[in-house]
Parts: structure tokens; C-alpha cells; sequence
């Protein structure tokens, strides 16, 4: 033992104890790859839950307006536009009003007319509608 530290060498001892660069890495990315997905997956239930929304609710705000236009008399249905106020901000609604031409239904088709609902979200990002057609005597 003695001609060995007389000659120079020394003995180096490694410690065990730490993580080296390469496993660092690893782990970094493994981290990095499932926080992406889970950022993904959020993003998407977010989106879902806003569409969700949007089909359950336009559909109920188009049938309030159908039955405010089925109240009115003949007379007095004309193309009309409006929103929901504060309830239900961003929502838009526009109501046309056409009359129906029927070779089939001859002089029966000057009573019927069709109403077509259209609520609309955030400026026609999301669109819903609804036809109706109606016979007024």
C-alpha cells in the first residue's frame, strides 16, 4: 500500500449519493410529455364544456322567442332582432318571417308563413336555429 501512494496515484472515491445529468433529463421530459397531455386534455374539456353549454341553452332561448312571435298578430310578425340582456350576454337573436309559395297548396298557402329563430354567440361564433312553419287564418 505504501508504494502505492509513493508513486502518485491517488484514490478517488465517486459518491453515490446524487442524480447524474442524463437522469435529470429524463425525468425532465417524461415531466414535460405528461404535462403537455394534461394541458390537452383540460383545453379540451374546457371547449366541450363550453359547446355543451351553448346546445343546451340556445335552444331554449330560440323556443322564448318563438313563443313571444306566436303571441303577436298576424299583422304585427315582421323580421326583428334583439339580444337576451345581462342573463344571457353575448347571445343574440334574429327572427325572420317569410311567406310560404305553394303550387301544391294553392290559395291555402298565402295563410301559412315560415319563422326561422337564429340565436347566435359571441358574434356568430356558435350558431343555433330554428324553422318553423305556421298557418295564421
Amino acid at each position: 500500500m505504501n508504494s502505492f501512494l509513493k508513486t502518485g496515484y491517488t484514490k478517488t472515491y465517486r459518491s453515490s449519493t446524487g442524480f447524474t445529468l442524463l437522469e435529470i433529463m429524463v425525468a425532465t421530459s417524461i415531466i414535460a410529455i405528461v404535462l403537455v397531455s394534461v394541458y390537452r386534455m383540460h383545453a379540451q374539456t374546457i371547449s366541450m364544456n363550453f359547446i355543451s353549454r351553448f346546445q343546451t341553452t340556445a335552444p331554449m332561448l330560440a323556443k322564448k322567442v318563438l313563443s313571444e312571435i306566436e303571441t303577436k298578430p298576424v299583422d304585427d310578425l315582421a323580421d326583428d332582432s334583439g339580444d337576451f340582456g345581462k342573463e344571457f350576454s353575448g347571445y343574440k337573436w334574429q327572427v325572420s318571417v317569410k311567406e310560404v309559395k305553394s303550387e301544391t297548396l294553392g290559395e291555402i298557402a298565402k295563410d301559412l308563413k315560415q319563422i326561422e329563430v337564429i340565436v347566435s354567440l359571441n358574434e356568430d361564433e356558435d350558431v343555433y336555429n330554428i324553422r318553423l312553419y305556421k298557418f295564421f287564418r
